[in-house]
């Protein structure tokens, strides 16, 4: 017999399928990734050789795992980043917040980290007592909502400007409704600027970790990793095991990869390179 969460799926693709303007949503978006993606990967021959490059990095790096990651902890040891080891959901979570904790922060502002939903950190913080805000704004979009993201790169693909017009002005307080995308962005805008001043802590995934340098690569479009990065006091950095990689000369193919793949671009908006702490002048 089928168990509850296969009834669920079930039931709930039945009914997406019937949605005719998720339908729509979905079509026009993912028809225009698509479409990128055929065009920054025209040349097949050019693109095979590259991701059997990319593969066998992966690999290497697989190979090495447990030499890397106790590599990766001693530069970033070095370079004044502290690790944190969990080996369940559960202890990444109290990890959080514990780290949280000990600054006395109860305002939290996210970058997009896939790890972080698959741990459902949110829920946990607020459990907790700690206000976690989505930056990206597609992940801000859909937890204004009280949803799940639909899509790794673009969480909010099921949504078009109307709907989105409605979330805006039902959640944020004093928003009129308008479909204008320009006034959209900026309503966005300001609410997450403000969030961002009032943020003691910013927390962010990691694309890759290099083991020969101790840095952690971040790519994004929108510049709220970057915010999230700098703009607190203090940055957490979420990362599952197999990010790592050997040096830093094997990112080049890999962004490459990466970002052609994800959303049909040479390179991301933003490369965030981050080998130490920032130090404040005040």
């Amino acid at each position: 017999m089928a168990n509850k969460a296969e009834l669920d799926f079930t039931r709930n693709t039945i009914q997406a399928l019937k949605d005719k303007q998720l339908r729509k949503n979905f079509k026009f978006a993912m028809g225009n990734f698509i479409l990128k993606r055929r065009q920054i990967f025209a040349d097949q021959k050019e693109t095979e050789r590259l991701r059997e490059l990319g593969n066998a990095i992966k690999k290497r790096a697989l190979s090495r795992l447990p030499q890397l990651l106790e590599e990766l902890e001693e530069k970033c040891t070095q370079n004044g980043i502290r690790v944190h080891w969990a080996e369940t959901t559960m202890e990444a979570n109290q990890q959080v917040l514990k780290i949280m904790n000990a600054h006395s922060a109860t305002r939290l502002v996210k970058g997009k980290s896939m790890v972080s939903e698959e741990m459902e950190l949110n829920e946990f913080l607020h459990q907790n007592g700690v206000e976690a805000t989505e930056t990206d704004l597609g992940e801000f979009i859909i937890q204004l909502n009280n949803e799940k993201p639909s899509h790794i790169i673009v969480p909010a693909i099921h949504k078009n400007k109307g709907q989105i017009a409605q979330i805006f002005h039902e959640k944020l307080p004093n928003t009129p409704y308008t479909e204008d995308v320009e006034k959209l962005n900026a309503i966005a805008r300001k609410t997450l600027r403000q969030k961002f001043f009032e943020a003691q802590v910013g927390l962010s995934g990691v694309n890759f970790a290099v083991a020969e340098t101790g840095t952690l690569c971040l790519v994004e479009n929108e510049g709220n990793g970057r915010m999230c990065t700098t703009v607190p006091g203090v940055h957490i950095a979420l990362m599952g095991l197999e990010k790592v990689v050997e040096r830093l000369e094997d990112l080049p193919p890999l962004l490459r990869l990466l970002t052609g793949s994800a959303t049909g671009q040479l390179i991301t908006t933003y490369v965030n390179m981050i080998t130490s702490a920032r130090n404040y002048i005040m």
